[in-house]
């Protein structure tokens, strides 16, 4: 009698065991997780953290590799993608229209070549990262143009407010000239390799790829004048941007879009991803991928993330800046009393947060 009362026993609770068992479908090791305390973001698998919120933003470039070479690496390169960010890329021809479009709020971040700097001296923008050091300006000489002194009295083409000016006005004030000594031409740049291709001007100002255009298919065309020839009493600085009241309210944003960039520079700045880099930017651009190894090896000082990161911290970058400012001043785009500390608009913290990684 007893064993038939402990066989019942042991056969009940075997059906208990059974029946809890089939209760749970989950595999070995998860658990079930309540409704209500459900992480909202999915984790990082290899840090745990949250992902970033996904963004997605309007991005000003100007078409060259220049404005180009380092936001397409890190979209190659899945940086923007690892930051939660899409990139919706608008092409624009000059630093100052940029700066207009961000500040009607159709721009999130853009990418300015050295003349328009001056903007961000004066408070319209707040710069977030250096992007490398141009060589890629250049004043060009038509048949009767074959030195800087020959510019006296010739009508030339230059863009106003931007490296265009900038290189123009070194290159006269190098041989005892100014504004007053020619007649300048102030158009933008698809209108000035019109102008010299079909003899509208004696001579321009412009950066690459237009330049390059000029050399190539201008007969007697003379390159007078690049950046590197002033390099020992100036710098030009290409840099990203954005407006202060978006910083402001977007700070993890910013910081997440510079660190894909720093992170592609890193890449990008190695000679032996220049032909790769060029490819994705000419597929980009559809342009010929050897006319853009060309910028490629030629139109600047392409710096590393970690480079910049390096010249913040020894005051190197701050320096480039400073010198900005007393070219702007010496060639009159901005006055003594406009000159302000670098920190009043280059925002340091973006940049050394973001090169957290």
């Amino acid at each position: 009698m007893k064993l038939k009362k402990l066989l019942a026993l042991l056969l009940a609770l075997s059906m208990v065991f059974a029946l809890a068992a089939c209760g749970n479908d989950e595999p070995a090791g998860e658990q079930s997780q309540d409704p209500g305390t459900a992480a909202s973001d999915p984790a990082d698998e290899e840090t745990g953290e949250p992902a970033p919120e996904p963004v997605t933003l309007n991005v000003a470039y100007m078409p060259n590799y220049g404005s180009l070479w380092a936001v397409i690496a890190a979209q190659e390169l899945g940086y923007f993608e690892d930051e939660g960010i899409t990139l919706n890329l608008m092409s624009f021809d000059s630093g100052p229209v940029i700066i207009s479009a961000m500040e009607s709020g159709s721009v999130d971040f853009g990418y300015i070549g050295d003349g328009a700097h001056k903007l961000c001296v004066q408070g319209q923008a707040s710069i977030i990262g250096l992007s490398h050091i141009s060589n890629g300006d250049a004043v060009i000489g038509g048949p009767n143009v074959t030195k800087l002194e020959d510019l006296a009295g010739k009508t030339v083409a230059y863009s106003s407010g931007t490296s265009s000016e900038t290189i123009l006005t070194n290159a006269l004030n190098s041989v005892g000239l100014t504004m007053a000594d020619i007649t300048p031409m102030d158009m933008d740049a698809a209108n000035v390799v019109t102008a010299m291709l079909s003899g509208g001007v004696d001579a321009c100002a412009i950066w690459s790829p237009q330049s390059l255009t000029i050399l190539d298919e201008m007969e007697n065309a003379t390159k007078l004048a690049e950046n590197t020839d002033f390099s020992d009493i100036s710098v030009s600085l290409a840099s990203w941007i954005v407006m202060p009241e978006y910083l402001e309210a977007n700070h993890d944003v910013a910081v997440r879009f510079m660190r894909a960039l720093l992170k592609a520079m890193d890449y990008a700045a190695l000679e032996e991803n220049y032909e790769e880099v060029s490819g994705w930017v000419a597929d980009f651009l559809a342009l010929d991928v050897e006319d853009v190894l060309m910028q490629a090896r030629g139109d600047a000082d392409w710096l590393t993330g970690k480079e910049v990161l390096a010249g913040i911290e020894d005051g190197t970058v701050d320096g480039y800046y400073e010198l900005q400012q007393e070219m702007m001043v010496a060639s009159g785009a901005i006055t003594e009393e406009e000159k302000c500390p670098v920190s009043d608009y280059v925002n340091y913290d973006i940049i050394t947060e973001a090169g957290n990684y």
